[in-house]
């Protein structure tokens, strides 16, 4: 019996993904929960596992995009389970015969300047040089390989016409498509929304890192051993966060037609990087959480990003967001908002810096920190006192701890 292994419903948003990575290959012989193929959708990453063992069949690539409940492998169930971890296909004579799937022709797909060029100069047959590129493609390197290979002797090839490009140098000049993934595209199109529906403005402030880096030093070692995780800078910056959102509530809204929702409570989001986008999972109720519970969730959420593990229900509903761009080098950028927010933070790198204070010039560790704000909701004033709020308890924590 052949079992279907279809596309899941990850979230009532999501209606199609792309099939990052076969961990099987076609013919394989699977386990019971064995994970087969990494779906990426515009939100995040899921692994879909085998619901029975027998060998499977795939029908669809990677890198191809598949809507929610398509059939993309047939798992054959009364495939006999191949001794020495040989593929089922290659062993099994009591299921019927594992049918690969067709290569792609090389020449259908799309060649490089560098691939055109040395066909057009050889005269190479490209139809019958094997692709190793991706997807099949042919590379600089099959086509010079063919050509290098011994072969019946044939009409030397015509010479390039003179506006031919050659190469120069020693040397190469490359390149390479690739289909843009689900999360990347879905990053495009709400920076794109973003810029388009809301009138963004950004203003800055400097902030004296000082007395939250001896607050750090004075007690990393300790917060580490009692709560097993490292005491950071972000666990501060949204505590701050948080006490200029209670003074100024409309950085908390946002716009929803000819109305403002306001929220009476602060799920902040949290920019985290990852090798496949940029994603800003929510830490609820932040301001409940002690500064080891928000450093214990900020660590959860990079680790688990950074592993494609956060889920759609962990990206959705922020009302606030705080990126950290200084851990990349930024000294000053402008933060783009996270529809439909209407506020986001952004810190920057911490830089020693000569400044004046008490009337001395000192050197201090400086950061400069932005926020980029809905100008249709929110007011320069506010935006403005809502920064200083944020400079005011980071360079003094005691402020965050009393509220005031």
């Amino acid at each position: 019996m052949a079992v279907d292994v279809k596309v899941p419903s990850v979230g009532e948003s999501v209606k199609e993904g792309m099939i990052h990575r076969w961990h099987v290959k076609d013919g394989d012989y699977v386990a019971r929960d064995q994970v087969l193929v990494e779906l990426e959708t515009d939100k995040a990453t899921v692994e879909v596992v085998a619901e029975t063992a027998g060998a499977i069949t795939l029908s669809r690539k990677q890198g191809d995009t598949v809507a929610v409940g398509e059939v993309i492998a047939k798992i054959d169930t009364a495939a006999a389970k191949p001794a020495g971890g040989a593929p089922a296909a290659q062993i099994s004579q009591t299921s019927s015969p594992q049918v690969p799937l067709p290569p792609t022709p090389a020449t259908s797909l799309p060649q490089s300047p560098a691939v055109r060029r040395i066909v057009a100069e050889t005269g190479i047959d490209p139809s019958k040089v094997e692709g190793t590129g991706r997807g099949g493609r042919l590379t600089k390197g099959d086509v010079l390989a063919q050509g290098s290979a011994p072969s019946a002797p044939s009409a030397p090839p015509a010479p390039p016409a003179p506006s031919a490009p050659r190469a120069t140098g020693t040397g190469t000049r490359t390149e390479r498509r690739e289909p843009m993934s689900m999360m990347r595209r879905r990053i495009a199109e709400r920076l794109i929304q973003s810029q388009s529906t809301a009138a963004i403005l950004t203003t800055f402030n400097e902030i004296d890192m000082t007395a939250v880096l001896a607050l750090r030093a004075q007690y990393k070692d300790s917060f580490k051993e009692k709560y097993g995780v490292s005491l950071g800078f972000m666990s501060f910056f949204v505590k701050a966060a948080i006490e200029g959102l209670k003074s100024f509530p409309a950085i908390n809204g946002w716009i929803e037609g000819n109305e403002i929702v306001y929220h009476d409570f602060y799920d902040i989001g949290v920019a985290v990087s990852s090798d496949r986008g940029l994603v800003v999972p929510v830490v609820r109720d932040a301001d409940q959480l002690s500064f080891a519970e928000s450093e214990a969730a900020i660590g959860n959420y990079g680790k688990r990003a950074r592993d494609g593990k956060i889920t759609i229900d962990e990206l959705t509903g922020g009302t606030f967001t705080v990126s950290n761009g200084g851990v990349f080098g930024s000294l000053m950028s402008t933060p783009i908002l996270n529809p439909p927010q209407s506020g986001i933070l952004g810190m920057h790198k911490i830089q020693e810096r000569p400044v004046v204070v008490n009337s001395q010039i000192v050197i201090r560790p400086m950061m400069y920190v932005a926020l980029s704000y809905d100008h249709r909701i929110v007011d320069g004033r506010e935006a403005v006192q809502f920064l200083v709020k944020v400079k005011e308890c980071v360079e003094d924590p005691t402020r965050i701890l009393l509220g005031v």
